[in-house]
C-alpha cells in the first residue's frame, strides 16, 4: 500500500500539499428492542479520501474505488486550485513512516455473529425479568475493525489500526402515567473480554429506572451540587472542550477575546487535560488524521486558560504547537479539530469532606441529555439525590443543571482525589461527523450556587 501511495502523489507537485487517506472496514451490529430482534447486520467498508491545498484552498474527494489514484490527486488539487487565493498556512510536523498494529485482549473478528448476538440477547433479557415495571428496553451491540493508511506530499506514510466495540443497554420503567428510563453502556478499543462481564451493567440500568419511578421531582432553586465522575466527565467536554476547538474560535472573535490564553478561567486548583496518547481509551491513537503524533495538552492548568486544540493549519494560523487533535469520523470525512480523551485532573479531596458541609444541596449522577449554545449549558443528571447535612438523602428525580460556563468553573469549591475516566456507546458530534469515539473523565467535583431546575 505505502508503494502504490507514493506513486499517487507523484502528481503533487502542483499543489502546496496533498495527503491520501485510504480506510477498510468490517462492522457488525444487533438491537433488540423490548423482547424483539430489531436489527442485526454486518457490512465492509472500503474508501478513501484526498485533500489537496493550494494557496490556501483545499479540494477534497472521497471516493468507494483504490483504482486511478493518480487521477484522483489531480482533481483534489484541481478543485482547490479554483478556491485558493491567500497563503497556505500549514505548521511543520515531523516526518513519520510508521505501521501500528492493536493487539486486543480478546479479537472480537473471531467471534462469531451467533455469539454476539446471545450475549446482548442475555443482557437484554436480564433488564426485562428484573421487575414487572420493566415495560421496554433498548440493547445494542456493536463492533467495528478498521484499517487506515495515510500518506502525504511530504514523506510521511502511517498505517493504523483502529478497534472499536460498544454495548449500550436501556431500561424503560413504567408506573401509570410515569416513565424513567435509565442507561448503563460500554465503549472500547480494548477487546471483546470486557464485553463478556457486564450482567452488572444490565442489573444497574433495570434497578435505577425502578427506582426512578420512586423519586419525587426536585424543588427548582439554587444549590451547592456535587457532580460525579461521569456528569463531570460530560461537563467539561461539551460545555469547556469544544470551546478549546481552534477552528471553532479562530472563526469568532467574540469567543477568540473570552478565551483568551492567559485569562483566569476557573477554581485555581483546576487542571483540564486532552491526551489522545493515553494508552487504550476510546479516543486514544498514536498520531492523528493528519499524521501528527498525538500528546498531552493542558487546557487550564491551576485555573489559568493555557492551551488549545489544534488542526496544523490553525495551529500555524494562530502561531501555536499542533496538538494532534485533527480527526474524521471515517474517510468520507475531512479532518477537523475535535476532543480525544478529555478530562479534570485529580485533586485532593475525599467524597466524603466534598459533601461534608453541606446542609442543604443535590448529589448529581450519570448523564441524560443536555445542549450548549457558545458559553451557555443545560444538563441533565440520570440520577440525583438531595445531599441534607453533609450526607447522601432521598433521592430525586428531573435535575436539570443550567448556567454560564464561566461562572460555573469560579464557582468550583473542591475537586475530588477519585478521578475515573468514562468509556461509553456513542461518541462526540460536531460538523455533521457522530459518533467519534471520546473519552472524558472527572473527579467528584462541587460546585457552589448551580441554578437547577425542577417544580
Amino acid at each position: 500500500m505505502k508503494e502504490i501511495l507514493e506513486d499517487a502523489l507523484k502528481n503533487s507537485k502542483k499543489a502546496d500539499y496533498v495527503e491520501i487517506r485510504l480506510e477498510k472496514k468490517e462492522s457488525n451490529s444487533i438491537r433488540y428492542q423490548g423482547d424483539k430482534l430489531d436489527k442485526i447486520d454486518c457490512a465492509q467498508h472500503i474508501g478513501g479520501n484526498v485533500r489537496a491545498l493550494v494557496k490556501g484552498g483545499w479540494g477534497c474527494i472521497t471516493f468507494n474505488q483504490y483504482d486511478n489514484l493518480r487521477e484522483k490527486v489531480e482533481q483534489a488539487i484541481n478543485i482547490a486550485a479554483l478556491v485558493g487565493k491567500s497563503k497556505s498556512m500549514l505548521s511543520e510536523i515531523p516526518v513519520v513512516n510508521e505501521v501500528i498494529k492493536k493487539d486486543l485482549d480478546k479479537d472480537f473478528r473471531q467471534v462469531s455473529l451467533k455469539e454476539k448476538k446471545q450475549l446482548i440477547e442475555k443482557y437484554n433479557k436480564r433488564i426485562l425479568e428484573h421487575s414487572p415495571k420493566i415495560q421496554s428496553t433498548n440493547a445494542i451491540f456493536g463492533d467495528s475493525f478498521s484499517t487506515v493508511y495515510f500518506a502525504n506530499s511530504e514523506g510521511s506514510f502511517i498505517q493504523q489500526e483502529k478497534p472499536n466495540l460498544i454495548i449500550s443497554l436501556t431500561a424503560i420503567a413504567r408506573e401509570g402515567d410515569n416513565v424513567q428510563m435509565a442507561n448503563e453502556s460500554l465503549g472500547t478499543i480494548r477487546g471483546f473480554k470486557e464485553a463478556e462481564n457486564l450482567s452488572y451493567k444490565a442489573d444497574l440500568a433495570a434497578s435505577r429506572a425502578v427506582n426512578l419511578l420512586k423519586a419525587k421531582p426536585v424543588e427548582g432553586g439554587e444549590y451547592t451540587v456535587v457532580l460525579d465522575q461521569t456528569l463531570g466527565g460530560v461537563f467539561i467536554h461539551e460545555a469547556f472542550g469544544h470551546l478549546s476547538e481552534a477552528d471553532f474560535l479562530y472563526e469568532d472573535e467574540r469567543m477568540r477575546e473570552m478565551m483568551k490564553l492567559g485569562k483566569q478561567f476557573g477554581f485555581a486548583k483546576l487542571n483540564v487535560i486532552d491526551d489522545g496518547s493515553i494508552p487504550d481509551l476510546l479516543g486514544s491513537s498514536k498520531y492523528d488524521d493528519e499524521g501528527v503524533r498525538t500528546r498531552k495538552n493542558y487546557l487550564i492548568k491551576n485555573g489559568i486558560l493555557r492551551g488549545r486544540l489544534h488542526s496544523r493549519e490553525t495551529s500555524k494560523k494562530m502561531d501555536e504547537l499542533p496538538t494532534g487533535n485533527a480527526r474524521a469520523l471515517n474517510y468520507r470525512h475531512k479532518p477537523i479539530v475535535r476532543m480525544t480523551n478529555t478530562y479534570i485532573e485529580n485533586g485532593k479531596t475525599s467524597f466524603e469532606n466534598l459533601i461534608s458541609g453541606i446542609k442543604k444541596g443535590i448529589y448529581a449522577k450519570k448523564f441524560y441529555g443536555g445542549n450548549t449554545t457558545f458559553e451557555m449549558f443545560t444538563f441533565s443528571a440520570g440520577e440525583g439525590f438531595m445531599i441534607r447535612d453533609g450526607r447522601i438523602a432521598e433521592p430525586v428525580r428531573d435535575v436539570v443543571l443550567s448556567g454560564n460556563l464561566f461562572t460555573v468553573l469560579m464557582n468550583i469549591e473542591a475537586i475530588g482525589d477519585d478521578l475515573k475516566m468514562i468509556e461509553a456507546a456513542g461518541g462526540c458530534g460536531k460538523g455533521g461527523q457522530s459518533p467519534l469515539p471520546v473519552s472524558f473523565g472527572s473527579p467528584h467535583i462541587r460546585i457552589k450556587k448551580v441554578v437547577v431546575g425542577g417544580q
